[in-house]
């Protein structure tokens, strides 16, 4: 089942707090907010499923300190920034360190309910090939040292009795190993199994 998203508001105002929450939730959208960078880090959310709608300029820590510190943890939270008095430069600086968004205050309703969605729904996607990947890493780890062996010999094309000589072996054993990497892996054919292993490139 998967995780249900929300959306992370955090801004030192309370009223733009209040007035961002009551409009997401209108449309239906799970809101947690926190006023302080910090207070959003201490609450265990860095890793859930949604997207951070961020003030850019907020005291202590700010919006961009905070971008920093989720970079650090491998947090794929999406970002979209907020600010009030952000200039253009700021906005492209946030792009390129990954933000997903970068919108002015007072924020368009529709614009901000537009940019959350195609957050969250970017957030789903990496969450899922992520987790994909850890399934494929898994099976991958399920294999033999020699099971390994052979799954990079076959990979890069070579036949059993090739794999045999290479591994001074018989080819009935090689058989044997490449039926077990197959099963393991859960692929049907050496073709499924060479683009299973690209998605952990990706």
């Amino acid at each position: 089942m998967t995780e249900a998203a929300s959306v992370y508001l955090v801004d030192d105002q309370p009223a733009v707090l209040k007035a961002m929450s009551r409009l997401l939730q209108s449309a239906g959208l799970n809101v947690v907010t926190y006023e302080s960078a910090q207070a959003f880090l201490d609450s265990g959310h860095v890793g859930k499923a949604g997207c951070l709608v961020l003030d850019l300029a907020m005291p202590d820590m700010d919006g961009m300190a905070l971008q920093s510190r989720l970079k650090e943890m491998n947090s794929d939270l999406p970002i979209i920034f907020l600010t009030g008095h952000g200039s253009i430069d700021t906005g492209v600086l946030a792009m390129k360190l990954g933000a997903q968004d970068f919108l002015t205050k007072p924020v368009d309703g529709d614009k901000l309910l537009a940019a959350v969605q195609t957050a969250c729904e970017h957030n789903l996607r990496c969450r899922q090939a992520r987790k994909e990947k850890q399934a494929i890493q898994a099976r991958l780890d399920s294999l033999t040292p020699r099971e390994l062996e052979v799954l990079h010999l076959i990979v890069e094309g070579k036949l059993n009795k090739q794999v045999a000589a290479e591994l001074g072996t018989v080819e009935k054993t090689i058989k044997v190993h490449r039926a077990k990497v197959m099963s393991k892996m859960d692929v049907p054919s050496l073709a499924a199994l060479i683009h299973l292993l690209e998605k952990l490139k990706t």
